[in-house]
């Protein structure tokens, strides 16, 4: 890991950055975090935390999305975690545009909040899930490397709930999904990993990831939530 340089603006003016790391590469296989978050004592806690796991590597420490938006292509981070309350802006409101920098990423909401408005608003600008403020840190380490791995970061119960905030009258015009593809997202409205669906359809995982990806492209979408949002809003998929 490069050393970490920077300043951070005290005396009641608004800090942009907390850290900025240098450009070495990551070693293989270990996923690259990107941490939002305003709060200087948890956003410098949550990254000790994470840079403690041999598989995880915090590139990047921001406190507004100003400072984001430039890591974003700097650090280049394969998840961001990301405060929905920022002294700039909307975090949630901020997702597609972060996602436009970096096609790559995963972006996990950070937050206290479980109103279903923020929750579905996240989902529904590419957001890969949700981790709440108060878990624990075994819970936000499993939700960063969930979300690396492409999976839904949500309990099947809260996915349920939210699919049925997220109905519109609307009618866009529907991709052609295949069969199979369709079959894969209604196993993903059940809350279900990549390898559970794998053995439900007798499918290796690496070929569920290609059905999720394929379908992906198809809506449109930047993660396995968004595709079904969208797919849900477009009665692709049954609203049960």
């Amino acid at each position: 890991m490069g050393p970490r340089t920077g300043t951070m603006e005290t005396g009641g003016r608004r800090r942009e950055a907390l850290v900025e790391l240098g450009p070495e590469p990551a070693p293989e296989g270990v996923i690259r975090v990107l941490l939002v978050e305003d709060h200087e004592v948890l956003a410098t806690s949550l990254a000790m935390v994470l840079d403690r796991e041999p598989d995880l590597d915090t590139v990047g420490v921001a406190a507004t999305l100003a400072a984001a938006r430039r890591l974003l292509v700097s650090a280049r981070p394969d998840v961001v975690l990301l405060d929905h309350r920022l002294p700039d802006g909307d975090g949630v409101a901020a997702i597609p545009e972060l996602l436009e920098l970096r096609p790559e990423a995963r972006v996990v909401v950070l937050t206290a909040s479980t109103a279903d408005r923020v929750l579905t608003g996240a989902i529904a600008a590419g957001a890969s899930g949700f981790v709440s403020k108060s878990r624990g840190v075994a819970d936000v380490c499993a939700a960063v490397r969930a979300a690396a791995a492409g999976e839904a970061v949500i309990s099947a119960e809260m996915l349920a709930r939210l699919l049925r905030r997220l109905q519109r009258r609307d009618t866009p015009a529907q991709p052609e999904l295949t069969g199979r593809e369709v079959e894969v997202l209604e196993l993903v409205a059940e809350g279900l990993t990549n390898a559970v669906i794998a053995q439900r359809l007798h499918l290796s995982v690496h070929t569920v990831r290609n059905h999720i990806a394929n379908l992906s492209q198809k809506l449109g979408a930047h993660s396995k939530l968004e595709a079904l949002a969208i797919a849900v809003r477009q009665g692709l998929v049954a609203q049960d």
